[in-house]
Parts: C-alpha cells; sequence; structure tokens
C-alpha cells in the first residue's frame, strides 16, 4: 500500500468538504469459514490454494505483501491472533499482555513445551529477539509498529517484559500480526539475512520449496504443539494472477482454494454445485498514493519533488474531487465493494463522523481548481498498477471518470511483486494497491502517514499529523482515539498523500471437499486446520 508528501499546504476553496458517510454494502452475512463439524476427514493429501499475486520475501520483519501472510500463517505462528468477530486471542502467548498502571510496562506470558520447526525451543529469549529484530533490522517493516520501546527483556524462559518511554496502546494488535511472527535464533544464527528464503518458526507446516513465479509448497510439521488437528501432508500456493483463471481452475479441480475472487465471478460460483464461498467485509482498503517526498526510498528523509502534482495540495484535491467512488463501486464491482475515504473501517470503534466522510464529488470545482493552481489542463498523471484484470478495470474506469475533473490519466501495468518494489524505492509518480487492514488503526495509519514510517512510500511528512498519530497510540480510550484519528483524516483529506477510494469484501472460494478453511477481516485465508472431507 502507500502513502504521500504532505507539504503543509492547506487547500483554500471553501465547501470542498461535503460530509456523507460511506456505509459497507455486502451482499449477505459474513461467511468466515466451512467447519469440518461431524463430517470425515479423510487423513492427508495436497491442497493446491490459487494466490492472485506473488508473495514478497518470506521474512516477517521485512514484508509488506498480503500474499505473504496467506503462506506465513501455516509457518509462522504469532503471540496473539484474531478470531471471526475480530477480537484479539493469545496464540503462542499463554494470555494478553499485563500491562502497568501507568502503562509503561508490558508484560507478555509466553507458552511452554512449545518447538520450532528446527527442534529447538520457543521461549520468551526468543521472542524478545523476535520483537528486537523488528525493531533493528535495517529495512524493517515492523519499526513503527512496536512503538517507542525502551527495553526487551526475557524475564525468565517464559516471560518477556517490554519497556516503554511513553504508553502504546495498539502493541498487542501489532503482535497479532508478522510484528509477533516468533522466528528461531537458531535459524537467524545460521541463515542470517537469508532468512527470508527457507523461514524456520512455529506453525502446523514447514517451508519445503520456492519456484519463483509459480509456486510455494510447505509440509505437515510433525512437531507442532497441535499435530493431532493438522490433517493435510502438504499445501501448495500456486501463483495464478488471472481471476477468471483462478475461478476455472477452482471448477475444473485443479486447486481446491482460490483467493480474491472477481466481483465477476463470483455469482457464478456460487451458484456452481461443489463450490463452497466465504466472504466477509475488509479492515483494508484500496487507494492511489502519490509520490510527493520519497526520493531514496523508505526510511529515507522526505525530499522535495518539483512538480505540481507533489507540491500541491489543491491539485491532489481536485483528483480527489474529480472521482465518484459511489459510481466506481456500483460500475466496475457491482456493488460488491463499498466506497471508502479513509483506513479506518465504518465497523471499527475507532470509526467517527469525521473519519467516514467523503470529499464532495465535484468535477466541475476540480476544473476550476486545477486553473487557479496555474496548471494545463487536462492535467497528466502516470498511474502504476498491478496487472490483474480487475485492477485493470478499475484503473480504466478512474481514468474515464478523472478526464471529466481536468486530468489526464496514464496506466502503468506492472507486476504485483515490481510494484512492490516500485513503491519502496520511490520510483513513481502514483501507484493503485491496497492495505488489507488491521484491527487497530494504526496498523492502518502510523506506518503510512508518519514521517519515515515503515510504510510511508509517498514520503509524506505533516508534523501535526505525527504528533496526533502519536498521541492517539498514547491512550486507551476508544472514544478519544476515534477523535484524534478523525483530526488525522480532516487533514489528510485536504493534503491527499493516499486518496481512498474504496473497500473490497474478501470473497473466497473452495471445493466442497474441503473444510475447516477460514478468512477473517484482516483478510487472511487460514488453512492450517483445514482437512478432505468424504463427500456427504
Amino acid at each position: 500500500m502507500v502513502p504521500i508528501l504532505a507539504l503543509g499546504l492547506a487547500l483554500g476553496v471553501a465547501g470542498c468538504q461535503q460530509v456523507q458517510t460511506v456505509d459497507e454494502s455486502p451482499q449477505g452475512e459474513d461467511v468466515t469459514s466451512t467447519p469440518i463439524g461431524d463430517q470425515t476427514i479423510v487423513e492427508g493429501g495436497d491442497l493446491v490454494m490459487a494466490l492472485s499475486a506473488e508473495p514478497d520475501r518470506l521474512d516477517p520483519t521485512t514484508s509488506s505483501s498480503l500474499y505473504t501472510r496467506y503462506v506465513m500463517q501455516t509457518m509462522c505462528e504469532k503471540l496473539y491472533d484474531i478470531d471471526a468477530d475480530g477480537e484479539i486471542v493469545p496464540m503462542l502467548a499463554e494470555a494478553l499482555p499485563e500491562i502497568s498502571d501507568d502503562g509503561l510496562t508490558v508484560t507478555i506470558p509466553v507458552r511452554e513445551g512449545i518447538v520450532f520447526a528446527d527442534g529447538s525451543d520457543l521461549d520468551a529469549a526468543a521472542v524478545a529477539q523476535t520483537i528486537d529484530r523488528g525493531l533493528t533490522l535495517e529495512g524493517s517493516s515492523r519499526r513503527s509498529e512496536l512503538g517507542p520501546i525502551e527495553n526487551i527483556e526475557a524475564v525468565d524462559s517464559s516471560t518477556v517484559e517490554i519497556t516503554y518511554s511513553e504508553p502504546f496502546a495498539p502493541l498487542t494488535a501489532a503482535l497479532a500480526d508478522r510484528a509477533g511472527m516468533i522466528l528461531s535464533p537458531q535459524a537467524l544464527a545460521e541463515k542470517g539475512d537469508a532468512f527470508g528464503d527457507s523461514p524456520v518458526c512455529v506453525g502446523a507446516f514447514k517451508f519445503v520449496e520456492r519456484v519463483p513465479q509459480t509456486s510455494i509448497t510447505v509440509e505437515r510439521d510433525p512437531l507442532y504443539y497441535d499435530a493431532e488437528n493438522v490433517h493435510l501432508d502438504t499445501i501448495t500456493y500456486r501463483i495464478i494472477t488471472d481471476s477468471s483463471i483462478r475461478s476455472a481452475n477452482l471448477q475444473s479441480g485443479d486447486v481446491q482454494v482460490a483467493d480474491s475472487i472477481s466481483t465477476q465471478d463470483i455469482g457464478a460460483l456460487s451458484e456452481s454445485e461443489g463450490i463452497e464461498v466465504l466472504q466477509v467485509g475488509s479492515l483494508g482498503y484500496q487507494a492511489v498514493t502519490i509520490n510527493v517526498g520519497n526520493v531514496n526510498g523508505v526510511g529515507t528523509p522526505p525530499e522535495l519533488i518539483d512538480t505540481p502534482l507533489a507540491t500541491e495540495a489543491t491539485v491532489r484535491q481536485a483528483l480527489s474531487m474529480s472521482v465518484d467512488r459511489e459510481a466506481l463501486v456500483e460500475s466496475v464491482f457491482s456493488n460488491w465493494y463499498s466506497a471508502a475515504c479513509s483506513p479506518i473501517s465504518p465497523d471499527s470503534p475507532y470509526s467517527s463522523e469525521a473519519s467516514e466522510a467523503c470529499p464532495e464529488y465535484d468535477p466541475e470545482a476540480s476544473l476550476q481548481m486545477l486553473e487557479e493552481a496555474g496548471v494545463t489542463t487536462p492535467f497528466p498523471i502516470e498511474m502504476e498498477v498491478t496487472n490483474n484484470p480487475d485492477t485493470l478495470r478499475f484503473a480504466q474506469a478512474l481514468q474515464a471518470q478523472v478526464a471529466e475533473g481536468g486530468f489526464e490519466l496514464t496506466i502503468s501495468p506492472v507486476e504485483y511483486s515490481t510494484l512492490l518494489d516500485v513503491q519502496t524505492q520511490g520510483d513513481f509518480e502514483s501507484l493503485q494497491l491496497g492495505w488489507s487492514g488491521r484491527v487497530d488503526p494504526h496498523g492502518n495509519m502510523f506506518n503510512f502517514l508518519s514521517t519515515g514510517g515503515g510504510n510511508n512510500y509517498s514520503g509524506y511528512s505533516n508534523p501535526e499529523v505525527d504528533d496526533l498519530l502519536n498521541e492517539a497510540s498514547s491512550i486507551n480510550d476508544s472514544d478519544e482515539r476515534a477523535e484524534l484519528y478523525g483530526q488525522v483524516m480532516e487533514i489528510v483529506q485536504e493534503e491527499n498523500p493516499i486518496i481512498y477510494l474504496y473497500r473490497v469484501r474478501s470473497l473466497t472460494a473452495h471445493t466442497s471437499d474441503v473444510a475447516g478453511v477460514e478468512t477473517f477481516a484482516d483478510g487472511v485465508v487460514h488453512l492450517s486446520n483445514a482437512a478432505f472431507v468424504e463427500a456427504g
């Protein structure tokens, strides 16, 4: 996903912010799993899942891809996880953290009697080393997720104590994602920077091989602490970027599970005999990111990019006002998805009127703003996108729509993995990508909008936004945090480093001879306890 650099330029056009709430538009109730229940399990077997894009490197500390999270779900368990209701629950931790009265000391109890896939013991020292790696490793994407940590200590073999310089409310949520995937110290010592080539963690499955651009295979780990509830022999994640081909492979039985089902295919699959469909609303968002200061790569100080798009907030505001989000969702996605104007889901306890407000769609005002900014129209913008059919359909619809507001949008399709590299390096003018979402809005905002954030691909920097985000992370009260995040969104919608567009509905399908597949609001498909079952 991507953010941008704001140079503190305020929008001077009155009446451009019209409050209109954006509601989720599901096509049915959430279906997050197909339980095994009383079906007869066929032990063993090789399951194939069609992945809509290739994961990046399989290193939880540096990864930024949703598809990497799919694969790591089976191999690298976390201290905490989220359940079907979006609640945080213990996983490798024995219980939720204990927090001191002043909020500065967090104590995490670690489960005992668990070993990594290489046979070494999971203990508090391994947990402390993993968290420290997230803070100190060059290129870490986890650093700004973990907050202002002063010290990490393994008090004993099953207790980790983390000391903060100021309270940090989002820690537990961060440890329910990649920051909480505990890595084998033995493997880290042996592999060093190459850890992501063959990761070793605690999981139902362990890494076997990766064939670039083709597949990733994992196999059942006999050392796993809950091995009796693991039923498959292997899982192969096959890269199939074309949504129609994923659906065809599912119907033919060549694959048993497929993610990111196209809204063009979901109706037919739902009516197909032998196919089950899961659907759940997303905590994430899709957006256009504009490069306003990422000159030398993520993590480096932002620098001026001397173009009207990068320096003039008015131009970016005009672009946002040229987008009719509701019409795009209806025409391109048949209302399976929902319009969105912020990184905070309306279902979140941290949502507010300000965070749900959308800029007014007004292409005539956009043309006027471009004229006042002194730029020539149509104003050219290059937007890089992934080269899958659904994204290209959306990009073409967006291209036609913003033309009415005075913009000439050129679409440059590239491979997903290439686009991840492009955004990290800052080698783009604008790009369209998504973020799968986290239960705590800190995970959807801080990394992308704070100065020097681990996912601040746009090079956005605004001290007021930094202060508000830091203040919000130090407060436990959800209403107070929602108010602060609303203030952030008011600024972001003036400066538009990220132009938020829509929120997907995660659509996953699988053949009915498989059960135990799960998918939750963070977008991850769970296969650890899936199994082949006898026909009913």
